[in-house]
C-alpha cells in the first residue's frame, strides 16, 4: 500500500489515520528487524542524502526565498539554510547512527526468583513516533535515522517554512529503506503544510502514535505540551546559563562564554545568561564582556556589569527569563556560587548550564544542586547535542522527569518489557 498523494479534495483526517495505521504496520516489522537490516537501511539513506545533494539544495533555496520574503529573522534563517557542508554532516549522522550499539533486545537487568523463575527486563522500540518541528530541515534526517536504528517507525510533520527541502529529504530516505527490504512507510512526512495536521497527530491518529516530539519555538511546544493527549518529549525553552568565578583562568572563561554564546545563537544550547562571582569582577568580567562585545554581541547587564563598560545596555526583569536566539547576553553580578545556583533556579528552564571553575568544590556542588537535564564544567552549553554525546544524533532535548531527560537518542526511544523464564511453575492459591 501507498500513501494518496494529497488532494484538495481529500479530507485530511482519513488521509492522517490513513498514515497511522501505515506507520503501524511499519513499526511492527521493524521491531522485529535485525540490527543488519536495519544498518544496511541507514547506509543506504545516508548515501541518499549525499547522491540528492542538488534536489536538497534546490529545494532548500525555493524555502529560503520565501522565508526572506516572509521578513523571517537571520537565527530562522540560519536554521533553515543548507548547504553541501551541512548535507555531508547530515550524512554523517545517519552512519554515525548506524555505527551505534543497536538498543533493541538488549537486556537492561536480569536476576531469579526463589521459584525458579528467570526474569529479564528488556529494551522494545516505542512504537510511533509523531514528530512535529519547525524550521530545521535536517531533522528530517536525524529523526528518521534514530526512529529506525531504535526499531521506531516515525510520522514527520514539518513546518511550511522548511516544508520542500523536507519533503524532498524525506522522499530520498523513504526510497533508501525501500531498497534495504524493509517498508517504506516507516518513515512518512505528512504531504500538506495545513495546520489541522498538526491537532491530528496530537490527538494521537487513533491510537497509532506512542509519544510526540516537538522541534521548535515556544508556541509550538506549548500547543503541543497543552494539546497532546499522548505522551511528550520536549523543552520550552533553552534560557541557559554560564557562571563564571574567580579561580578560572581567564583564557578558558573568556573562550568558552563566547563559543557558548556566539558559535550558532538559535540553537537551545545557546547561553543566554552569564553570571560572574564578584570575586571575579577585576580580573574577568571587563575581558570577558569586551570579547563578547568584539564578537558581535549585545550585552545587557546589572549595575555591576554596566560599571565595567559603557557599551554594557540596561538589562531588565525580563532579561533573566528570555531565550534571545540572536547575539544578546544577559550579564549580571553574584555573590559566589550559592548565589550563582539560586539565580538559576529562579530563571532557569532546565536545559542546560554551565560553571567554569577550578574548584573542585564549587564544581561539585553546581554539578549536584542545578535541576537542569544537563549540567557542564569547564565546557561550552554548545555540546548540549546528541551527536555530541556520542549518541549519533538526536531527536531534540527533553527537560521533563520522566522517561527521558536530555538529548533524546535511540536508547531514549524505546521502553522495555519483562520477559519470564519458567519451568512450569504455577502460582500457589493462598
Amino acid at each position: 500500500m501507498s500513501l494518496p498523494a494529497q488532494d484538495p479534495a481529500v479530507s485530511l483526517e482519513p488521509m492522517m489515520l490513513y498514515m497511522g495505521r501505515l506507520a503501524r504496520a511499519a513499526a511492527a516489522e521493524l521491531a522485529v528487524a535485525s540490527p543488519e537490516q536495519k544498518n544496511a537501511a541507514l547506509e543506504a539513506m545516508a548515501s541518499a542524502l549525499e547522491a540528492g545533494t542538488a534536489k536538497i539544495l534546490e529545494a532548500n533555496a525555493k524555502d529560503l526565498e520565501a522565508a526572506e520574503k516572509n521578513e523571517r529573522d537571520a537565527a530562522f534563517l540560519d536554521r533553515l539554510r543548507l548547504d553541501e557542508a551541512r548535507i555531508t554532516a547530515m550524512a554523517k549522522g545517519v552512519r554515525d547512527v548506524a555505527a551505534l550499539h543497536d538498543p533493541v533486545g538488549q537486556t537492561i537487568a536480569s536476576w531469579s526468583r526463589p521459584n525458579g523463575l528467570k526474569i529479564e527486563r528488556v529494551r522494545v522500540p516505542l512504537g510511533v513516533i509523531g514528530m512535529i518541528y519547525e524550521s530545521r530541515p535536517n531533522v528530517t534526517a536525524d529523526a528518521s535515522a534514530l526512529c529506525l536504528k531504535s526499531g521506531n517507525a516515525v510520522i514527520l510533520r514539518s513546518g511550511s517554512d522548511s516544508f520542500l527541502t523536507s519533503l524532498v529529504i524525506a522522499n530520498h530516505l523513504t526510497d533508501a529503506i525501500k531498497s534495504a527490504g524493509l517498508p517504506g512507510e516507516a518513515i512518512q512526512l505528512v504531504p500538506s503544510v495545513d495546520r489541522q495536521a498538526v491537532g491530528f497527530i496530537l490527538a494521537g491518529l487513533d491510537g497509532a502514535i506512542d509519544v510526540i516530539v516537538p522541534r521548535g519555538g515556544k508556541s509550538l511546544v506549548e500547543r503541543v505540551q497543552g494539546e497532546a493527549r499522548v505522551p511528550v518529549f520536549a523543552h520550552l525553552e533553552g534560557n541557559c546559563h554560564v557562571f563564571v568565578d574567580e579561580t578560572s583562568p581567564l583564557d578558558m572563561a573568556r573562550d568558552i562564554v563566547v563559543n557558548a554564546k556566539m558559535r550558532r545563537t538559535g540553537i537551545c544550547g545557546a547561553a543566554e545568561t552569564l553570571l560572574v562571582a564578584r570575586a571575579a569582577v577585576d580580573t574577568h568580567l571587563t575581558p570577558i564582556v569586551d570579547a563578547l562585545i568584539e564578537a558581535g554581541c549585545e550585552v545587557r547587564g546589572d549595575p555591576d556589569t554596566q560599571h565595567t563598560d559603557s557599551r554594557v545596555k540596561t538589562a531588565t526583569d525580563e532579561d533573566w527569563d528570555t531565550e534571545y536566539l540572536a547575539p544578546i547576553i544577559a550579564v549580571k553580578v553574584v555573590d559566589d556560587v550559592d548565589d550563582a545556583i539560586a539565580h538559576i533556579g529562579e530563571h532557569s528552564s532546565h536545559h542546560t548550564e554551565a560553571i567554569v571553575t577550578n574548584d573542585e568544590a564549587s564544581a561539585a556542588t553546581f554539578l549536584s544542586r542545578v535541576d537542569s537535564a544537563i549540567v557542564l564544567h569547564n565546557a561550552s552549553t554548545q555540546f548540549a547535542d546528541g551527536g555530541e554525546f556520542g549518541m549519533g544524533a538526536e531527536i531534540g532535548i527533553a527537560t521533563g522527569r520522566f522517561h527521558a531527560r536530555g538529548p533524546v537518542g535511540g536508547e531514549q526511544l524505546t521502553t522495555y518489557k519483562y520477559v519470564v523464564h519458567g519451568q512450569g511453575q504455577t502460582r500457589p492459591c493462598s
